[in-house]
């Protein structure tokens, strides 16, 4: 059997341990990943990654993660860098790995993670520094598929108007349809087949949000918006492995767009 090691300046080390629970009945542990590219050790190599444990009161924070991380950045350790914005889910910034799933941290709910909580960047992605990663390369990504309407007919003076069945194909029942992606990336950082073709492959939050204007009744650009996926990796990278569906915060399902993709792929042949 093959073993497979981290690069010596890859591997997690334990960090520093900070108590400022002052005895309060109501804490938690919050192990949170540490990585500053301008902290080198002698010979000028950076340092390992390491997991520094936050135990704080409860009862000073929101019931969120994200409101534990904002309170420890406030009250407790300044340096300790993440995103954040909206703090409803809508804005799909404050998107990490905690307790070992790729999820929003401002809706997940801190009671219902038993034990400590660990909190790492989405796996998989150059870190740029704590819990940011460098989403460059996915955001290129998303800019190759052309994220907007093309339409042959003149701009009509109002809104382009669908019917209610259309509609309904891009926003889905409840909202979760494709349109309610909001690019968080929960569902790429998860998937092992973007994480070995990344280069290649387009993933299932970029594949995702093709599905939403292929399916868009207001688009012409159907068949170039296909021919543009047709690809061995590009789309059929995809082996159906559902960890997309199944950590997407928003209850999404990007497994069946591109499913969905690959049968008009099909269809048009």
């Amino acid at each position: 059997m093959a073993e497979f090691t981290l690069p010596p300046h890859s591997r997690l080390v334990k960090g520093k341990k900070i108590d400022v629970s002052d005895g309060a009945k109501n804490k938690k542990v919050f192990e949170v990943y540490r990585w500053n590219p301008a902290d080198v050790d002698e010979d000028g190599e950076a340092q390992n990654p390491r997991l520094d444990e936050y135990t704080i009161d409860l009862d000073k924070c929101g019931p969120m993660v994200l409101d534990a991380l904002i309170h420890i950045k406030d009250n407790v350790d300044s340096t300790l860098t993440f995103r954040r914005s909206c703090r409803e889910g809508i804005c799909g910034s404050c998107a990490m790995n905690i307790d070992g799933t790729n999820t929003l941290a401002c809706t997940k709910d801190i009671a219902d993670v038993h034990g400590d909580v660990k909190i790492t960047p989405l796996p998989h992605m150059p870190v740029v520094k704590d819990l940011v990663p460098d989403l460059n390369h996915i955001y290129a990504q998303y800019t190759s598929i052309e994220p907007w309407l093309k339409s042959d007919t003149p701009a009509p003076n109002r809104e382009r108007l669908q019917s209610a069945e259309d509609a309904e194909v891009l926003n889905g029942a409840e909202g979760h349809g494709p349109a309610g992606c909001i690019l968080c990336f929960c569902c790429s950082t998860s998937c092992p087949s973007y994480w070995w073709n990344s280069d290649r492959f387009m993933g299932p939050a970029i594949l995702l949000q093709a599905y939403r204007w292929i399916a868009d009744s207001r688009d012409d650009a159907t068949g170039e918006r296909l021919d543009q996926l047709e690809d061995p990796f590009r789309l059929y990278r995809c082996h159906t492995i559902m960890n997309c569906t199944n950590t997407c915060p928003k209850g999404l399902n990007p497994a069946k767009a591109i499913a969905e993709i690959k049968k008009m792929m099909v269809a048009r042949r």
